[in-house]
């Protein structure tokens, strides 16, 4: 199977890296081109567009920031759908807005270009190990078509249904991590102010209710001051922008995912390019810490 890989950022590198080393024919693009070099040396091909990404592809993936970049991506003078032939299949697994899916969806269409979207979850590390969830909406039989490539890419691959239904789920799961780790920060924050010692509160609460992959894996790092990848700040902002859109469409209120919202804006300056655990910070700020 020939892939064309559009957005080699934290993200799409080590996906893109995944795919070749489970043996498919992989051509690469970014649009800071420097970013292919690594993948070329690794045995990929270099394209000079998403265009030419697509010519000889039969999946193309797309992985980029927000709903503007996938536009672009996709429908420029040099986007996809102008190298992509009858029957091509492009799997966006970036996170955007799911009404823009459906539209670029039936776009693609009248090209004779079919569309799934397939987003992620899992961090930096999940695209690293290869152990993503990813939701993918669109036709049973194009998500089947995919299922390959995604396979290699994530551990829990789930078709939710038509198109722009992976980017609904995608946003419930950002609404749902916003609450983590609000929960995890305020917690900590409290503890810290408390006078106990951080590492027994975790030893503790660890093995109970409270346990989850956020206090697994970022507790330490809100105690530590210290943000790495992981998951951009500046990225769950923008993702919650669209959880928020679409619930106010449809009529739900949000008021916790409001307020991390809320958050981290005031974050974003400062520690939009860190991880999104140092919303602790803004917690502590309050906290006088």
């Amino acid at each position: 199977m020939r892939v064309g890989f559009v957005g080699l950022g934290t993200m799409g590198a080590p996906m893109a890296r995944n795919l070749l080393q489970a043996g498919f024919d992989l051509t690469v693009h970014n649009r800071t081109r420097e970013k292919e070099e690594p993948l070329a040396e690794a045995g990929a091909k270099r394209a000079d567009s998403p265009a030419e990404a697509a010519q000889n592809a039969d999946i193309v993936v797309t992985m980029v920031s927000d709903t503007p970049d996938v536009e672009r991506v996709l429908f420029d003078e040099d986007g996809v759908a102008a190298g992509a032939r009858d029957g091509t299949l492009v799997c966006d697994m970036s996170t955007i807005s799911p009404e823009a899916t459906k539209g670029f969806g039936a776009r693609l269409s009248e090209r004779g270009v079919a569309m799934i979207d397939a987003p992620v979850s899992g961090g930096s590390e999940g695209a690293e190990n290869g152990t993503l969830t990813i939701m993918c909406g669109g036709d049973a039989e194009a998500v089947d078509r995919a299922r390959p490539i995604l396979d290699v890419m994530g551990s829990k691959v789930t078709h939710i249904g038509p198109l722009g239904s992976g980017q609904l789920t995608k946003a419930v799961n950002q609404i749902m991590i916003a609450g983590y780790f609000e929960a995890v920060a305020e917690g900590l924050v409290f503890a810290m102010k408390a006078g106990l010692d951080a590492d027994k509160v975790l030893e503790a609460i660890g093995a109970g209710m409270a346990r989850s992959a956020v206090l697994e894996m970022r507790a330490r790092n809100m105690i530590e001051d210290r943000y790495p990848l992981g998951f951009k700040l500046s990225l769950h902002l923008k993702d919650l922008g669209i959880a928020r859109e679409t619930a106010k469409r449809n009529g739900v209120e949000l008021p916790l995912a409001d307020m991390v919202h809320e958050f981290e804006q005031k974050l974003a300056g400062e520690y939009g390019d860190q991880d999104m655990s140092a919303l602790v910070v803004e917690v502590k700020r309050r906290a006088g810490l």
